[in-house]
């Protein structure tokens, strides 16, 4: 929140400098309180009407390639939006306001990156009345106020009926997917010192993939995971894999402690040989000391100033599932602005028309150079993710799982507006 805003907030309700927003976010409080998902546009609108500005909510899909407008009864929203050719998808990319002019007949409108926390979760288009001036940094603002609640309020609202989750989709999801899509995390997670984002294709029918993380105190805590199989099946397995592994964080238990509760997961639950790769990663925040678990999986690397600095190769163990009591825990320590570059085989193993496998120079080349530009993780990850997709002949024949993490004290400034 800026600065002028919460000068407005503290000014007494008397002030009628500060009335009209004030008086118009608690009405929406009011009004949401017991709202349905399907209700939240009609809410949003009714509380502002006072203000002299209409919204309209956009949500970006699960591909993150269309924001797709929340249907409003009687209200003409209109169709979806590309994220890489509008400016509203300007500012979804890069969580800023963007607007051309002033707003109103003939105007265009103001464009507000929708997040809850640091989620980028879509926009919101904004037109004002009386040709008012939408670009001033004190109109822009009392927007941020509005869309800083509504990004809360559309995250919650998404638990408790499909009307929003609902816009957001393109097709059918699979039992699986669905599945995962309940147990992860958001996508984008920041604090003042630590960011990190995933993310996975195909989004409609992953199976195996699976990631978590989790901040406590002065630990961040990482994890990626593929189990062996496709479909229900996988999804089961690492459903278990991400439940042990979180009982055994909550209790207290560290790394070792953690990879063992997925061996005995794994063991009394199934009984055909299934197994997960896996990296578990403890980042004191602090200090920038990783400390990891690798069972069997492609290492993650470290990218410093556009190059791979290190690769987290050490503390190996059988994978996930399978009995290996043996205690080895790798070690590295980040320098301030590192990155750690984590992917599951079905990103580095996607093939072209031509069988020409995307392979991991290519990803690490493409990591760097959105790097370099100044992109943030979740951009990062979305464009990588699309450049996965682009090579591809046909659907994906495996999951295909980015996280990235950052240890910076500039890191929570990238994704506010």
């Amino acid at each position: 929140m800026s600065e002028s805003t919460a000068d407005d907030l503290a000014r007494p309700a008397h002030d009628p400098r500060a009335w009209p927003w004030r008086e118009a976010i608690v009405d929406l409080l009011g009004r949401t309180r017991l709202a349905q998902p399907d209700q939240i546009a009609t809410a949003v609108n009714a509380s502002t009407a006072r203000l002299g500005i209409d919204i309209t909510v956009y949500l970006i899909d699960y591909e993150q390639r269309l924001l797709h407008p929340v249907p409003e009864p009687g209200k003409d929203v209109g169709g979806p939006l590309p994220v890489d050719a509008t400016l509203a998808g300007r500012a979804f990319m890069t969580t800023a306001a963007r607007a051309t002019g002033p707003s109103g007949a003939g105007g265009s409108p103001l464009w507000m990156p929708l997040l809850d926390g640091s989620e980028r979760l879509g926009v919101l288009r904004i037109d004002a009345q009386d040709n008012a001036v939408v670009d001033t940094p004190e109109f822009q603002a009392q927007c941020d106020m509005l869309a800083v609640l509504l990004g809360h309020l559309v995250a919650i609202k998404l638990q408790y009926g499909p009307h929003l989750d609902r816009t957001r989709r393109t097709r059918r999801m699979s039992a699986a997917s669905e599945l995962l899509w309940r147990l992860l995390p958001p996508l984008t997670y920041a604090c003042e010192r630590f960011i990190v984002s995933a993310i996975f294709e195909p989004c409609y029918t992953a199976g195996g993939d699976g990631f978590d993380y989790a901040v406590d105190a002065n630990t961040a805590f990482l994890a990626i995971c593929d189990t062996t199989g496709h479909g229900l099946r996988a999804g089961m397995g690492t459903a278990a894999a991400l439940s042990a592994m979180r009982a055994a964080r909550i209790d207290g238990d560290g790394l070792y402690q953690m990879a063992r509760a997925v061996d005995g997961a794994f063991a009394e639950q199934f009984t055909d040989g299934r197994f997960c790769t896996a990296v578990l990663m403890e980042l004191d925040l602090d200090t920038g000391r990783v400390r990891y678990i690798n069972a069997g999986h492609h290492p993650p690397v470290i990218l410093r100033d556009g190059k791979v600095a290190a690769r987290l190769d050490a503390g190996r163990r059988l994978p996930l599932g399978l009995d290996d009591p043996q205690l080895t825990i790798g070690e590295v320590m980040l320098q301030p602005g590192d990155r750690i570059l984590a992917y599951t085989d079905g990103v580095t193993e996607a093939r072209d028309t031509g069988g020409k496998l995307f392979g991991e120079p290519r990803l690490l080349d493409l990591a760097a150079r959105h790097t370099l530009a100044g992109r943030s993780a979740p951009e990062t990850l979305r464009r990588l993710s699309h450049a996965v997709l682009s090579h591809l002949d046909g659907p994906p024949a495996d999951d295909a799982t980015l996280l990235l993490a950052e240890w910076s004290v500039d890191t929570a400034a990238e994704l506010t507006p």
